[in-house]
């Protein structure tokens, strides 16, 4: 989809016209104010404000004329210190939202200002926890066009989990054209190739009021994004990882193979404990046998023994990672032999390498993992060649720097 056509879609009152004032952008859909904070967001090329003075102006402009200088506007890249962009929150200029009934009948999206959401305390994902949320994304190409990497496996994986929580989901169709929309829409916040990449957040919620335990009678759907730079600053940095023997992240028949914002909350005292003895994060095992390993906190993982990558299989308790499932696609392409099985603590104890997955890190090699006040540390600093060769491979498919003979990119222009 071209960004002309996303403009002239929404309509003359959801353009962004340059105000009087040379420090602040007026958004008539929303008849109010962005401020840009002189010190941390500029323009790097000044939109001319000649032409639109005011929100009659630019309604009496023609449609071509209008949403040529709006594209133009924001396609000027935000002029903020790309080289030092950390992997954080950036707000951004537009949020996509989509509302829902609980009979599945989703009403028409639009972009709304970034900014905070108004819900009420009995929603449903305040009081119980009906939510789910994905992460995706969007990467700036040499040429100036950007690429998504796999947006309809979020989407699918978004519907499964949206089952399992008793909640309506987007179609895959939907997802994906919001995911468009926004990352278009916002534009001017991709990094420029090799300083980051715009971070996608879509947001399923039980935004209706319900106050005896129930599905919620509303949801709604949301995507934001952020710039965020590259996760490790010097390239592929080792983390070291501590087994939780008596804390499980998950439990058969549960819902730890969904994408549920419970799942994350739950591991937050653990994480936080190990942190405090100096460790970067937790690996799980399973809860019945406490030997076999399930995933790290966020991300799933993978041991290396000569030619055989071995990682847990997909079995209810382990999330179905979009990074999971490509890596070990590139990886059998390279001619190695994977393997989705049961993996014991032992057996990772003894691999020549590990390393782990997520769409944060791409690949993150691991430096040790301590079982038991045992650490176990691993190659070259924990940067094994097939962790180095496979982020490699990866990430130049993602950012289009080779060709994507997996056909996993989707380009807009």
């Amino acid at each position: 989809m071209e960004f002309a056509a996303v403009i002239s879609g929404l309509g003359s009152n959801h353009l962004p016209v340059a105000s009087r004032g040379a420090s602040s952008v007026l958004f008539p859909f929303f008849n109010d104010k962005i401020s840009v904070s002189p010190g941390l967001i500029k323009f790097q090329k000044q939109f001319s404000f000649a032409s639109f003075t005011s929100v009659n102006n630019v309604r009496a402009a023609s449609s071509t004329r209008a949403t040529a200088a709006v594209s133009d506007f924001l396609s000027e890249l935000a002029d903020i210190d790309w080289d030092n962009l950390g992997f954080g929150l950036m707000p951004t200029d537009y949020m996509y939202v989509l509302k829902c009934s609980r009979n599945g009948n989703f009403s028409k999206g639009e972009l709304q200002r970034f900014g905070n959401i108004e819900m009420n305390p009995s929603a449903g994902v305040l009081n119980y926890g009906q939510g789910l949320f994905e992460g995706l994304k969007a990467y700036k190409k040499e040429d100036g066009n950007i690429l998504l990497f796999r947006p309809e496996e979020n989407a699918q994986r978004m519907i499964m989990g949206a089952e399992r929580m008793c909640m309506p989901a987007p179609t895959v169709e939907q997802f994906v054209e919001a995911v468009k929309v926004t990352v278009l829409a916002n534009k001017r916040w991709v990094p420029p190739p090799g300083k980051g990449s715009l971070y996608i957040r879509p947001l399923l919620m039980g935004t209706g009021a319900v106050l005896g335990l129930a599905p919620a009678p509303e949801y709604t759907f949301l995507i934001y994004v952020s710039p965020v730079g590259n996760y490790f600053k010097e390239g592929l940095a080792p983390i070291n990882l501590v087994v939780e023997t008596e804390v499980h992240r998950a439990v058969p028949g549960g819902a730890g193979g969904v994408k549920t914002i419970g799942n994350y909350a739950s591991v937050l005292k653990a994480q936080s404990i190990a942190k405090a003895k100096g460790y970067s994060d937790v690996l799980y095992l399973d809860c019945v046998h406490k030997k076999y390993l399930e995933e790290v906190s966020s991300c799933n993982v993978f041991a290396v023994k000569g030619n055989v990558i071995s990682t847990p299989s997909i079995k209810g308790t382990i999330l179905p990672g979009i990074t999971r499932k490509s890596i070990i696609d590139v990886a059998r392409s390279l001619g190695f032999q994977v393997e989705e099985r049961l993996v014991s603590v032992d057996e990772v104890l003894d691999a020549d390498e590990v390393f782990c997955t997520g769409t944060a890190v791409v690949v993150s090699p691991v430096g040790s993992i301590t079982y038991l006040g045992k650490r176990v540390s691993y190659g070259n600093n924990g940067i094994g060649a097939v962790s180095q060769h496979l982020y490699s491979a990866l990430t130049r498919l993602q950012m289009g720097l080779t060709e994507d003979v997996m056909n996993w990119t989707m380009e807009l222009k």
